[in-house]
């Protein structure tokens, strides 16, 4: 793997994982797109993205290190019989979690063979571009509460919703996001949610992906090395779109985005068709 090839995909992944439009969609059809072939029958392409995955999920430990505190604290707390905001915050991030843990665990070898058509990808993409347009209407119809308020049963509704981001061109973070406003969480809570809730499923699958890594000579340090790269790409993303979802950010506007990009990437591997 070249350098500029390296660069360019962590940072790729680093930006993409966290902004609402699909971070594996991206990760297989720009390479596809640039002419970089990705040999995706590879047994380390999974275990590679994975680990770039792993520097975003360190980023975003980072970024909210401060919130994890509280929020484990919290936690703590509440096994003690103590009753806080956090600690409900932090039982209602562990039921998020459960259902695409679980689902992940079960399906990711049948889901691993959509990767092979782009075209499936590239639909993905689109239809990810539209639940983002409708979600960003409801958002903006909703009664709005802080997250701290979620119901431990809409915290596991939101946790669902991850589950379609196993599916290359479906966006976890975007996902969560319109679950969180179905909610009634603001944009800006939606946001926070997602990122929280996302971190120990990225976490934990970098760290199961990880050990194979050193089955293949070289690949151990091309993935540290990606991480790296992916984990500052995805602390400013994080940064920007926090910012971004306070100020009058909208989905939509991802959305928009996710249609053009994914109906274009559609048409052409349609009539000029894809990488072997």
């Amino acid at each position: 793997m070249s350098l500029w090839f390296l660069i360019f995909l962590s940072v790729l992944q680093g930006v993409t994982e966290l902004f609402p439009v699909s971070s594996l969609g991206h990760t297989l059809l720009a390479p596809a797109l640039l002419g970089i072939h990705i040999d995706k029958h590879a047994p380390q392409l999974i275990p590679f993205l994975v680990a770039l995955h792993l520097g975003t999920a360190l980023a975003l430990l980072w970024y909210f290190r401060k919130r994890w505190i509280a929020l484990i604290a919290g936690w703590f707390g509440s096994l003690a019989g103590r009753r806080s905001e956090e600690g409900h915050m932090m039982w209602a991030l562990i039921i998020g979690t459960i259902p695409a843990g679980l689902v992940g665990l079960v399906l990711e070898k049948r889901l691993e063979r959509l990767f092979h058509d782009l075209r499936i990808v590239a639909l993905a993409l689109v239809v990810n571009g539209v639940l983002l347009w409708l979600g960003d209407r409801l958002q903006r119809s909703r009664v709005h509460r802080p997250p701290e308020n979620l119901t431990f049963k809409q915290a596991f509704l939101v946790g669902l919703a991850q589950i379609g981001a196993l599916i290359p061109g479906f966006s976890r973070s975007g996902l969560t996001m319109i679950a969180g406003n179905a909610a009634g969480l603001t944009a800006e809570s939606a946001a926070e949610f997602a990122f929280l809730l996302g971190t120990p499923i990225i976490f934990a699958a970098g760290l199961l992906e990880i050990p194979k890594l050193f089955h293949t000579q070289g690949q151990l340090g091309t993935a540290l090395v990606g991480g790296v790269l992916t984990a500052i790409a995805a602390y400013l993303s994080v940064r920007f779109l926090m910012r971004y979802f306070e100020g009058r950010g909208r989905l939509a506007s991802f959305g928009v985005y996710c249609v053009v990009v994914g109906l274009a990437c559609f048409a052409w591997f349609v009539t000029h068709g894809q990488p072997v």
